[in-house]
């Protein structure tokens, strides 16, 4: 096999020559790659949120939380204060804005309505073998930059357990499970808008 060829004047090109002028166009090709790509991105804006807010910072500079008082029939003396708390940690945690107590850009007041349990499952023996514990809060939102985003809402999270457990032994642990879900419910339908 011949490794030779000739270039245009009859000279005959070893084969090493041959390889650095491949890599020779190879080096170019994969720089105007390259400047090109770069070219694309310098001209694109391209904006990722990995917190889902969907926020003019640029209008938007504050949001007031009111405390949300409990007004259930069944009253558990410490989730209006942890609710409350919830939804300001997230707010705090996922967006840039200012909490307030009133008279922000965002206004989200509200109270628990409803703290209620109810059977669950019955088992063989007729008895229920499952509880569940439901927390329903009404949400009054108004947006003071773009008051056609405002609402009223009802929020609703429930979390089962056994049934021969009492209430007292779980209720810390099932109402920050749900606190965290009716949280995220109102902070998805204010800001991050899904």
């Amino acid at each position: 096999m011949d490794y030779n060829r000739r270039n245009q004047t009859g000279e005959t090109l070893s084969r090493q020559n041959r390889i650095s002028i491949k890599s020779v166009s190879k080096r170019g090709k994969i720089r105007s790659i390259c400047c090109t790509l770069l070219f694309l991105l310098a001209s694109c804006s391209i904006s990722y949120k990995f917190n889902g807010a969907n926020i003019n910072y640029q209008t938007t500079h504050s949001i007031s939380i009111a405390d949300f008082p409990n007004n259930a029939p069944l009253v558990n003396p410490t989730l209006s204060n942890n609710l409350s708390e919830g939804i300001r940690d997230l707010y705090q945690r996922q967006t840039r804005l200012q909490i307030l107590r009133k008279g922000g850009d965002l206004e989200l007041e509200g109270e628990i309505v409803g703290y209620d349990i109810t059977q669950g499952a019955i088992s063989t023996d007729s008895y229920a073998s499952e509880s569940k514990l439901t927390i329903r809060v009404t949400v009054h939102f108004t947006n003071n930059i773009n008051p056609e985003d405002s609402f009223d809402k009802t929020y609703s999270a429930s979390q089962t357990f056994d049934a021969s457990r009492l209430l007292t032994d779980v209720q810390d642990e099932l109402c920050a499970i749900i606190i965290t879900e009716i949280a995220e419910n109102i902070y998805n339908d204010t800001v991050a808008k899904w």
